[in-house]
């Protein structure tokens, strides 16, 4: 009680105060931090994952060979829903392949279309777009800040519940000397003395 009779205020714990706001804008300040390099090396991952796969992916130009089709209910729930058609196209040189390609809407028989196709020429996804690569790198980037700021909060709390209990158990320490004394009542385990009668 000494000290709260002498300053007059409310001691402060963890967490409180000017000192708890610096800890946690530098806890917010290292979340950005790694949030920005979890952000870069998913971006540069993600470009040289796209440059290794463009490598492989060719676009070949095919006939449809019927007429397009619209795609079957669990597509359409995805992303970006393509109708799909019977088509031919040669990859490598000289050799023919078939299979259903993605085409846009209502694409009669005998049109030709642009498809992509991997090493063996077998229909494949195009690499990556950047707004692809955007859209991860920004997901991962928050994902590591979120991760390690709500880090730093647990241990803030877990710091602050320690000081907070350290400071409860010393306000009752203290009590049980200032309450006697201030209520006229005596301390606990003490009778009156042989004289005291």
């Amino acid at each position: 009680m000494r000290h709260h009779e002498q300053s007059g205020r409310e001691p402060t714990s963890a967490g409180n105060g000017p000192a708890g706001r610096r800890v946690l804008n530098l806890v917010l300040a290292i979340a950005v931090i790694c949030g920005a390099v979890a952000a870069g090396r998913l971006w540069d991952a993600g470009s040289r994952a796209d440059r290794e796969l463009a490598v492989h992916r060719h676009q070949v130009r095919a006939t449809t060979t019927g007429r397009a089709e619209e795609p079957p209910a669990a597509v359409r729930l995805g992303a970006t829903p393509r109708s799909v058609a019977p088509a031919v196209w040669e990859y490598p040189d000289h050799v023919r392949r078939s299979g259903t390609v993605p085409v846009p809407p209502q694409t009669p028989q005998g049109r030709t279309v642009t498809v992509w196709v991997d090493d063996s020429g077998a229909p494949a996804r195009p690499p990556g777009g950047t707004a692809e690569r955007v859209l991860t790198t920004l997901a991962g980037g928050i994902t590591a800040a979120g991760a390690v700021t709500a880090s730093g909060a647990g241990v803030l709390f877990l710091v602050r519940r320690h000081a907070e209990g350290r400071r409860l158990a010393a306000w009752e320490r203290e009590w049980e000397q200032v309450e006697p004394v201030w209520s006229g009542r005596l301390r606990r385990g003490s009778g009156p003395g042989p004289g005291d009668e």
